[in-house]
Formats: structure tokens, C-alpha cells, sequence
């Protein structure tokens, strides 16, 4: 018997069997998916709810495999039920199979009629997500797109639990620039590709300041995702599409709020970029991330994404008030677990010439020679990890940025 096939999945699977008995066979694309979420808003209660158990049965199932993500519908999936664990995607075989038709189903019954009516419009919906498990909420950061004229849905888990600011192992003198009671204002970026763990990094930075400093903390997200019970500080949580509507307005608004510290989920564009150095610049301490794979990437993507007769200002800006950046990435150990690496830039006064100067080849030199102000590159990171034998060789050569400095590296360093 497979997992699923309960006295609730039999109920469902008719339940689905007969919606999709209701849909024209000559239909298809928007149209069809627009029927079907007619069909769905205009069921009771008691069977949305039933559709809803069935997904969040699913969801269930990610504290059982310790995953991080799950993929559903769409062509893509095959019909299976797709977890992401410990960095390796796999179908989950003990679950049924699904017609593209029923996963629809499943992903326009989570939808509220807003979400609909934009994912129809822009082909996807950014949204947030809870289940509540054993007495307890958990949370996911999840989006819903279009594939060959069907749906499918990626679903992130939030852990319920931050990870100890200890864990980070940073540099005392990192710690004090990231602390709102050592460094009151200026920014720090938290970089990585998509799933190097920088929200969970942020997370942890931001407990800290919430137990460490009496202040008021506005957090501005798409979607928000761990929400922060109020310690020390205040934390507001506002959600882009829901309590504001873009991450610059919140930036703005943020401003008549009487913040401390402002964080946003990501800098995406120019215009945010911009006002994101202003609000720094103005006395405040800005947290943001960016989608980046190094420190001197991210310099560089701030430069780039800013118009030509505007770089020079920008870039002034840009020395005036950087105060970190920690670029990071998540990989698998030697326990088939995985392991954070990262890379540290402080913003020095030969950081910031380099900026100013339009010399940011200089920065990667930078950082390595300075690891008693608390930097230190990927290369470096990556072989304590291997020397600690805590990854293996080949698994920190494929994530080194600099894959000949980080061979040069290992040479001084091999047992």
C-alpha cells in the first residue's frame, strides 16, 4: 500500500476524478486553467479543505526525508512528488502518481482569487504558505509558474528553529560590524546563488540584534518568511504584494517608521539598489542579499545594474556606506549532510578606494591578505573545510570561484 492510499486520499482522488471529468477537452492553456480555478472558488468549504490535506500532506512529508524543497505538477515532475534533500532532488516513490490535470487542481485550490488573477496575468505568483503540524505553525516560501501551458509549484521550507549566530563562525571583528550596538548605520550584503542559505543567514543575524539591542527592526520581503517574535527590539514584517507594494516603497516607507535597522529579502533592480545606498547613507543599518556568487561579483552586479552617467555617484555611495559582505554557499560533507563555506569582505579603507577607484580586480588580493580584520576568501574557507575533514577534496575544487588559487592553496596545505 503506498503512503497515500488512506480513507482521505480516497475521497480525494474522487473529488479530483470528478473535477476533471468537468473539463472540455477542447480547452487548454489560460483558458483551461482558468476554468479550472472557477470550479475550484466555487466549491464548499469542506472540499477545499479536503484538497488542501491533500497538499499539506506533502508538505508533512518534508520533516519525515529532512528536505528543503518539494516540486509538484507541471510536465517536469513526471506525475511524482519531487523533495530536495541534503542538496539532491529525488522522486518520492512511496507517493502515487498525479495528472498534470489534478496537480492544477491541487495548486489553484491554495491560491486566494488576488494570487489567481496574477498568476494568469504574469505566468507566476510569489507566495508564503503554513501548515500547522503537531501543534505548531511552519512556514513556506513558495511560487507557482507556468510550464507547457500547466502549473507547478516549488515550495521552500522555513525552519521553525534559527540557527545559532555561534554557527556562522565569523570573525569577532565581523560580529561587532554586524551588531547594531557596535555599528549603527551603513549596509551589509548577504550573497549566495539560490539556495546557499542566505535568508537562514540573515535570519541569524537579525535574532541576534532582536536579543542583543534595544531597537525597532522593519523587515521587508517577498515573501516574508521566518517571522521574528519581538525580543529586545520591535520586529515589524511587512510583505511585498500584501502590506506593501514594492521593495522600494517599503524602503521609502520604512523611513517614517522610526527604524533602526531595515532589511530587505533581496535588491533586484536599479532603482531599489539606488534607494537602498540613500536610506544607508541617512544613518540607518540596512540588510539586504543579493544573487551572487562572490564578494567582488556583488560589487560589481551593484555597478552594473546602475545606468552609465550614474556609475560614479553610485559607486561614492557604495564605499561611503558598505559595511560587510558575506558570500556564501551550502555543500554536501563528508556525514551526506551540508556544510556552509563562505567568503568575507569588510569594508576597509582599501576596500573602499578600490571601490571609489573603479579597481575591484584589486578586491579578491584584498581579502586574502587580510585575514586578521576578519576576511578571508572562498579558496581559504573552502580548504579549512577540507583540511578539517569536513568536505572532501573534490566536492571544495567544484565550489572553489577561483579553482587555480584555491590548487595553490592545497599545495601548502595537504596533510
Amino acid at each position: 500500500m503506498r503512503h497515500d492510499d488512506q480513507p482521505l486520499s480516497n475521497g480525494v482522488r474522487a473529488i479530483l476524478t470528478n473535477f476533471v471529468d468537468q473539463i472540455p477537452k477542447i480547452m487548454f492553456g489560460l483558458e483551461r486553467l482558468e476554468f479550472i480555478a472557477n470550479i475550484i472558488n466555487e466549491q464548499s468549504e469542506d472540499v477545499r479543505q479536503a484538497l488542501k490535506k491533500k497538499l499539506d500532506s506533502f508538505l508533512s512529508r518534508m520533516h519525515l526525508k529532512e528536505a528543503s524543497d518539494i516540486d509538484i505538477g507541471g510536465a517536469g515532475c513526471d506525475g511524482k512528488i519531487w523533495y530536495r534533500v541534503y542538496g539532491v532532488k529525488q522522486p518520492d516513490l512511496e507517493l502515487r502518481t498525479y495528472t498534470l490535470d489534478e496537480t492544477d487542481l491541487l495548486i489553484l485550490n491554495i491560491l486566494t482569487k488576488k494570487d489567481q488573477e496574477y498568476l494568469f496575468k504574469h505566468r507566476y505568483v510569489d507566495f508564503s504558505y503554513t501548515i500547522h503540524r503537531n501543534d505548531k505553525r511552519t512556514r513556506f516560501r513558495a511560487t507557482a509558474y507556468f510550464e507547457l501551458n500547466h502549473l507547478g509549484l516549488n515550495m521552500r521550507l522555513i525552519p521553525n528553529q534559527i540557527r545559532p549566530f555561534k554557527d556562522l563562525q565569523l570573525h569577532d571583528e565581523v560580529t561587532r560590524l554586524l551588531s547594531l550596538k557596535y555599528v549603527k548605520r551603513g549596509l551589509v550584503l548577504i550573497t549566495g546563488i539560490t539556495g546557499s542559505g542566505k535568508s537562514c543567514t540573515l535570519d541569524t543575524i537579525i535574532d541576534a540584534n532582536n536579543r542583543t539591542a534595544d531597537a525597532h527592526i522593519v523587515i521587508i520581503s517577498n515573501p516574508v518568511e521566518y517571522v521574528h517574535d519581538s525580543q529586545r527590539s520591535i520586529v515589524r514584517h511587512r510583505e511585498v504584494g500584501r502590506d506593501v507594494l514594492t521593495f522600494k516603497d517599503g524602503t521609502i516607507q520604512s523611513l517614517r517608521q522610526d527604524p533602526d535597522i531595515i532589511v530587505l529579502g533581496e535588491v533586484r533592480d536599479p532603482d531599489t539598489i539606488a534607494t537602498v545606498l540613500e536610506v544607508a547613507d541617512s544613518g540607518h543599518k540596512v540588510f539586504t542579499t543579493l544573487h551572487t556568487s562572490s564578494t567582488t561579483e556583488s560589487i560589481d552586479r551593484i555597478l552594473g545594474e546602475t545606468v552609465p552617467n550614474e556609475q560614479s555617484r553610485i559607486r561614492e555611495r557604495l564605499a561611503d556606506v558598505l559595511i560587510c559582505v558575506i558570500s556564501q554557499k551550502l555543500i554536501p560533507n563528508l556525514d551526506g549532510k551540508l556544510t556552509l563555506a563562505k567568503e568575507v569582505l569588510v569594508a576597509t579603507p582599501a576596500i573602499k578606494t578600490a571601490i571609489r577607484n573603479n579597481h575591484t580586480d584589486e578586491i579578491y588580493q584584498l581579502i586574502y591578505q587580510s585575514t586578521q580584520q576578519g576576511m578571508i576568501t572562498m579558496e581559504q574557507d573552502l580548504v579549512n573545510l577540507v583540511r578539517g575533514q569536513k568536505i572532501s577534496y573534490q566536492e571544495a575544487y567544484s565550489n572553489a570561484n577561483h579553482k587555480k588559487r584555491f590548487e595553490e592553496l592545497m599545495k601548502y596545505y595537504k596533510p
